[in-house]
């Protein structure tokens, strides 16, 4: 079983699309997709309304995602952990107890390659076209998350 973890500041906009994206592109018999947050400001809670929205218009229901915080145990856990932004990539890998860890994490946009280092923006303080944007990055980026990760771990 291949084991990925998507990571973001709060856990209710990025990380849940990502997370449900992913699902809906994989085999769940063979693929575990979780998401998380570097922050504990909203454990518990569902995405971001414009979260579940967006997702809805592509038929992805991420309803009943929760979200929770990142913990140093999740790099026992998780195959591949990817990172929306170079803060939560730092925040991450901070926790890291050794190489294999921090091999373990990658920003989110890297594999498009174009240009590394690239971060999914954070919507929640913009209006529902920066969900839709952000949507269509992790879009793409998960196909060759699908193309080029998964093979690799299983």
């Amino acid at each position: 079983m291949t084991r990925v973890l998507m990571v973001c500041l709060g856990n209710i906009c990025r990380s849940p699309l990502a997370e449900g994206i992913l699902k809906s592109k994989v085999n769940s018999n063979k693929v575990t997709v979780e998401s998380a947050g570097t922050a504990g400001y909203h454990i518990g809670k569902s995405p971001d309304p414009r979260s579940i929205a967006t997702a809805a218009k592509y038929n992805i229901d991420i309803t009943d995602q929760r979200a929770r915080q990142f913990t140093v145990d999740d790099f026992d856990k998780f195959d591949h952990i990817f990172a929306m932004d170079k803060e939560n990539y730092k925040n991450i890998t901070a926790l890291a107890r050794n190489t294999s860890d921090r091999e373990k994490v990658s920003l989110m946009l890297d594999i498009l390659n174009t240009p590394r280092n690239k971060e999914v923006p954070d919507p929640y303080y913009g209006g529902d076209q920066g969900f839709e944007h952000v949507y269509q990055l992790l879009d793409k980026a998960t196909d060759l998350v699908v193309e080029k990760v998964i093979p690799q771990l299983d």
